[in-house]
């Protein structure tokens, strides 16, 4: 009898022994479980705190383009030259947030002037004023000279756009692509006149709220029409585009000064707003 209860006993402390620790709450498991919770928040939190400081670069980086793109566009074309002289890094600043820009255009200018070229003649010599990467003479065939304010490929002649180092009367082409940025923009395209040949070509790709008088900007007519004084004549305007105007304009024979005081409209600056 004493050996039955002994017996009896020893199962109930093994049934007890066993029910001490529930089911599936393994020590191990819970270590486990918890680690992999901890490991899951930290990559979360590491995501977002990533995430915020990407936003946070964006914003500073979009607010020193904006007040470069105001300096460009308020500024002569000299002045701005000895700025990015004296601050070299900012030209890459300000291309970076221009590049950003680019892509919420659903059509590029450049795009448009690249084809137009591949439709010409390879053979014709471009000045491409305001190069900015210098992507217009990786694209085509043609000899491109690519000017603009800051060189920092071997290719861009780093020069005022009024004052540039070609030689009178060397070019077929002059473009401005979205480049007219300066107070003293009429002697960008003075220049521009110099240096092309009789019937040359020069195409101007510009910020369609610059010629929207309804905006505050300079009436188109008056525009093309001080070009005109200054000696081209207007081959065709294409306002089909949502953000940009293009117009395309040939130098007129034996036209290489003006004798004429020529009013010129003010442009307005193109001040791009954060997104």
């Amino acid at each position: 009898m004493k050996e039955a209860k002994r017996s009896r006993k020893r199962k109930r402390g093994k049934v007890h022994k066993k029910s001490s620790t529930p089911a599936g709450n393994d020590p191990s498991n819970f270590s486990g479980v918890n680690q992999s919770m901890v490991s899951n928040t930290a990559i979360s939190k590491t995501k977002k705190t990533s995430s915020f400081i990407d936003k946070m670069k964006a914003r500073l980086s979009g607010g020193h383009f904006r007040m470069l793109n105001e300096k460009l566009y308020t500024c002569s074309g000299d002045e701005a030259l000895n700025y990015f002289k004296e601050n070299p890094e900012l030209f890459n600043v300000y291309h970076a947030g221009y590049q950003e820009q680019m892509l919420h255009w659903p059509e590029k200018p450049v795009n448009i002037i690249t084809k137009w070229l591949k439709d010409h003649s390879p053979s014709l010599i471009v000045a491409d004023f305001g190069c900015g990467d210098a992507r217009l003479a990786r694209s085509v065939k043609n000899k491109v000279w690519s000017l603009d304010l800051v060189a920092h490929d071997p290719s861009v002649i780093a020069c005022d756009m009024s004052n540039t180092p070609l030689e009178s009367l060397s070019v077929d082409v002059a473009i401005f692509c979205l480049s007219l940025m300066g107070t003293d923009y009429p002697s960008f395209l003075q220049e521009a006149r110099r240096v092309l040949k009789p019937r040359g070509w020069l195409l101007i790709a510009e910020v369609k709220s610059r010629l929207d008088p309804t905006t505050g900007g300079a009436d188109p007519s008056n525009f093309l029409k001080a070009i005109c004084d200054l000696g081209f004549t207007i081959e065709s305007k294409d306002f089909s585009n949502k953000m940009f105007v293009l117009f395309y304009l040939k130098k007129k024979e034996n036209q290489n000064s003006v004798d004429k005081e020529i009013n010129w409209p003010e442009l307005k600056a193109c001040i791009y707003k954060r997104r």
